[in-house]
């Protein structure tokens, strides 16, 4: 019997585990907290014939993933399998694939909402729902499979190809992974590798670090901006309307997804709905009706005239731009994991955007230096660490018939004190009404 190791016991390492164990394999599931320790699993390696090697996601390259290399075990991840269990047994559904670092989670449920209103029978599942290796297994018969993938899930792709491939674009992140800014950029581009001439690519020519990298894509190439450029864009903005060619698809004002980040979002929305040969009334239709998602710019509460936005899937710099920018001077509630980044861009946005900024988890102190230093006013700062000192802080000083915007918008990672963005936009929202209703 072959044998199989999966490192990491996570929604991808048990959709890895599962589609291992239906392709006929042994399998060792390696997590020091659930299962077979680290510790244990060199010995595995060492004493048993691993075949294959899944290296989750999240997983750093820690010695038992040096050790596999060394002996030449091919270490792939999930989105590598789920491929490879694909073309094995002859699955025909499409595969739409989505990367970025910001937009990528509300346009891949976007797609798929999409593709279910015009009657196509789809799943979402890589970075959200279910492992895409599971997915793949467990609904042969799909019609699409619309994948989102995070850089870390690209790092070991083989012969992974979509039908359609799109980044939505690229901005400072993960340097704590990455040893430059180029290297994390290079491993999103991963989503296009193997693609031929009749598989698409869409390529955002307002991203310029998408632009210096259009020589690795191998697919066909679509442009799609936010202004029309010698690219020759095929979706474009203009006055605030979305044209698919000469074809008025949209108007901004009228789209239930607001703000200029949502327009960007709604390019690729559009333009892979028309790829398809979904009809442009449809598209419209769906765009004028959808809901925001949980946890992104999600108007969940109001206090009185003080309303409440919980936008925890503000995990980087940018993504907290657009929601703060979207706002009129609001109070902003930020911080959690230190992903060693610049922090300089995020008090500038502070001190010009921000009535008063609320600190909490692993950059708190940072921040608080950081604005200090270009003088954005101490009694502005509250460095209180966690979500409930903030809620209570909040409690004893908001006026409930004063307007007021309280934002929660981290602009990092949440790894430091919750498990993933979606506890921790959970736990915002349950702190809220404990302290307001």
């Amino acid at each position: 019997m072959r044998k199989a190791m999966v490192f990491g016991a996570g929604v991808s390492g048990k959709g890895s585990e599962k589609t291992l164990k239906e392709m006929g394999y042994e399998v060792f599931l390696i997590d020091d907290k659930t299962d077979i320790s680290s510790e244990e699993g060199l010995k595995i390696l060492e004493n048993e014939k691993i075949d294959i090697f899944i290296k989750s996601p999240g997983v750093p390259y820690t010695n038992l993933v040096k050790k596999a290399l060394e002996l030449k075990i091919e270490v792939i991840d999930d989105i590598e399998l789920g491929y490879r269990y694909k073309i094995n047994n002859n699955i025909k559904g499409k595969i739409i694939a989505i990367t970025g670092t910001n937009g990528k989670t509300t346009v891949t449920s976007k797609i798929n909402e999409m593709l279910e209103k015009a009657g196509y029978t789809s799943k979402v599942c890589g970075n959200i729902g279910y492992s895409f290796s599971e997915t793949i297994m467990e609904n042969p018969s799909l019609d699409y499979y619309v994948l989102e993938a995070s850089s870390y899930q690209l790092e070991n792709i083989k012969d992974f190809k979509a039908d359609i491939s799109l980044i939505v674009n690229l901005t400072p992140d993960h340097l704590s992974r990455y040893k430059t800014l180029d290297h994390y950029y290079d491993t999103k581009f991963n989503i296009g590798r193997n693609q031929k001439e009749n598989e698409y690519f869409i390529v955002n020519t307002s991203c310029a670090e998408s632009l210096k990298r259009v020589e690795k894509i191998s697919g066909k190439k679509i442009f799609i901006g936010m202004n029309k450029t010698n690219k020759n864009e095929l979706c474009f903005v203009k006055e605030g309307d979305i044209y698919y060619e000469r074809e008025l698809v949209l108007n901004e004002n009228l789209a239930s997804l607001k703000g200029k980040h949502n327009l960007e979002n709604m390019l690729f929305i559009v333009t892979v709905g028309k790829l398809l040969g979904i009809s442009t009334n449809l598209i419209r239709e769906f765009l004028y009706s959808t809901k925001t998602l949980e946890h992104r710019m999600e108007k969940f509460f109001n206090y009185g005239k003080v309303e409440f936005i919980n936008d925890s899937k503000g995990t980087n710099i940018d993504s907290t731009k657009f929601a703060v920018e979207a706002f009129k001077n609001p109070i902003l509630i930020c911080g959690g994991y230190d992903k060693e980044l610049d922090l300089s861009p995020l008090e500038k946005l502070i001190k010009n955007n921000v009535k008063e900024v609320y600190l909490i988890g692993d950059i708190a102190n940072k921040l608080e230096e950081g604005l200090a230093k270009i003088n954005y006013p101490k009694n502005k700062v509250f460095n209180l660490k966690t979500l409930d000192k903030v809620l209570e802080e909040l409690k004893l000083k908001i006026d409930k018939d004063q307007e007021e915007i309280i934002l929660f918008s981290p602009a990092t990672s949440s790894f430091d004190q919750f498990k993933n963005f979606e506890e921790r936009g959970k736990v915002f929202k349950e702190l809220v009404i404990r302290y307001f209703n």
